[in-house]
């Protein structure tokens, strides 16, 4: 397939994160191409960290991604986008589709911790994400979804989202999510419910990051902004739902959770060379 078209991107990442016989992880293979750019990685709490970008304004009708990465054994990754992912408005009718698969391998661990993304009046977009896990493996895997540009009222006025995930530990599937969510019909009522122009965040932690599992810390955020629920999966997986008031609530929630569940973990949280955390 091209990777260019007049209308479309076909674009890939491909990385892998290995160990040196020292310890210190580094990146031992990877592979780019637009939509998609990768900063200069740095190290810092025995974690590569690296910073994915979207030179592009951001996804386009048509526009196909698919990211492929691995933590290999001993490795520790930690992966987030320095600005928000936005999808724009579907002018043919043509969803953009991002295609995901996270690979941790034994006592590896992956912290996946993206900017919102923010979908745009008109816009149509699926995300499909795998996540396999090995038993000894460590996940810690945000997710925050705007309702839209609330500055310009474009509030839940997409045309379709859809959004899947399949979570496996030691090839057993532990949690499966299936969101269609579109703005005619009904499916938003449980986002809108709570607040008219809510963002959903979603977690998921393993590992280092389940074993001190903080519940009753967890349960204290809760508040008139925030209205927040976790529970235990199989496994020692654990997953945090969380609808937020407005922007500003779900990124000082953001920050909470990163902070608390690193501490609960006996970790210090890698610095993702942001203005935040």
């Amino acid at each position: 397939m091209s990777a260019v078209t007049n209308t479309t991107l076909t674009g890939h990442l491909r990385l892998r994160c290995e160990s040196r016989a020292d310890g210190v992880p580094y990146i031992s293979d990877q592979s780019f191409r637009a939509p998609i750019h990768i900063s200069k990685s740095h190290l810092d709490e025995n974690a590569v960290v690296l910073s994915i970008v979207n030179p592009t304004a951001g996804f386009f009708d048509g526009d196909l991604l698919e990211t492929d990465i691995t933590v290999s054994k001993n490795a520790r990754l930690v992966l987030s986008t320095p600005s928000a992912s936005r999808v724009y408005r579907s002018r043919s009718g043509k969803v953009a589709t991002n295609s995901q698969h996270f690979r941790v391998e034994e006592n590896a661990a992956l912290e996946w911790i993206p900017e919102p993304f923010i979908p745009h009046q008109g816009a149509r977009y699926v995300q499909r994400t795998k996540i396999e896990l090995h038993p000894t493996s460590s996940l810690l895997f945000f997710d925050w979804i705007s309702p839209g540009r609330v500055a310009r009222g474009e509030i839940f006025a997409y045309e379709q989202l859809r959004w899947e995930l399949d979570l496996e530990t030691g090839g057993k599937l532990l949690a499966r999510e299936r969101y269609d969510l579109k703005p005619a019909d009904d499916s938003l009522e449980a986002l809108r419910a709570k607040f008219p122009a809510a963002h959903y965040l979603s977690v998921y932690a393993a590992g280092d990051f389940g074993k001190n599992w903080p519940a009753a810390e967890l349960d204290a955020l809760s508040n008139d902004t925030v209205y927040l629920g976790h529970g235990p999966l199989p496994d020692g997986v654990h997953v945090i739902r969380a609808l937020c008031r407005d922007s500003l609530a779900a990124r000082k929630l953001l920050e909470n959770l990163r902070m608390l569940l690193h501490s609960a973990a006996g970790l210090k949280p890698p610095k993702l060379g942001r203005i935040f955390f």
